[in-house]
């Protein structure tokens, strides 16, 4: 049986300051919704020792509307960009996944919501992905380098602003600023 090849995926985030500046902003530019607004419910897998973080892997659940995918993420290449392998996957049944991961012996180590809404313009290799978190709000650039360095200079970025951390990473910065306990990064009022 032949193994999945593993893509690479390459991205940077950028913070904004307001979404509905950013959706004129996108629109006024040529981008038009690729993906509506969802909200996604994300859950990062791992051994009692961690052994996946520790390799610098990442399991993760997500539940995005109707969709349920499951992705392994291999160790970041240093650089600009965030480039690390990709492999993802849908499934149709996420209580059963979670018992599979179980017997596995993963457990849940950190759960992460968001809210977002893909872009894309035409005849171009990228995707803007807008989302809103707990912790501010970003646009996730995905596609070639070439073509991120692009979009984020027409966005009015300049490379010294990429973000290659990961939102858990965002998250615990996040934390220390405030001087909070880490836990998950939910919104409010979610257990």
């Amino acid at each position: 049986m032949a193994r999945p090849h593993p893509r690479l995926e390459t991205e940077i985030k950028l913070r904004i300051e307001s979404p509905a500046t950013t959706r004129r902003l996108l629109a006024r530019l040529g981008y038009s919704i690729a993906t509506p607004r969802v909200f996604e419910s994300n859950t990062i897998f791992d051994t009692p020792d961690a052994r996946l973080r520790r390799a610098q892997n990442l399991l993760r659940l997500r539940q995005a509307g109707a969709r349920n995918t499951i992705a392994f993420k291999g160790p970041p290449i240093e650089g600009k960009y965030k480039v690390r392998p990709e492999v993802e996957s849908d499934f149709t049944d996420p209580t059963a996944m979670r018992e599979i991961l179980g017997g596995l012996g993963l457990r849940p180590v950190f759960r992460y919501e968001k809210y977002r809404t893909e872009y894309r313009k035409p005849r171009q290799p990228g995707s803007v992905m807008l989302d809103e978190t707990p912790i501010g709000d970003f646009v996730e650039l995905e596609g070639p380098p070439n073509w991120i360095d692009r979009a984020a200079k027409e966005l009015g970025y300049s490379a010294a602003e990429y973000i290659t951390d990961s939102y858990g990473i965002l998250y615990l910065a996040h934390c220390e600023s405030k001087r909070l306990r880490p836990g998950h990064m939910l919104f409010s009022g979610r257990k």
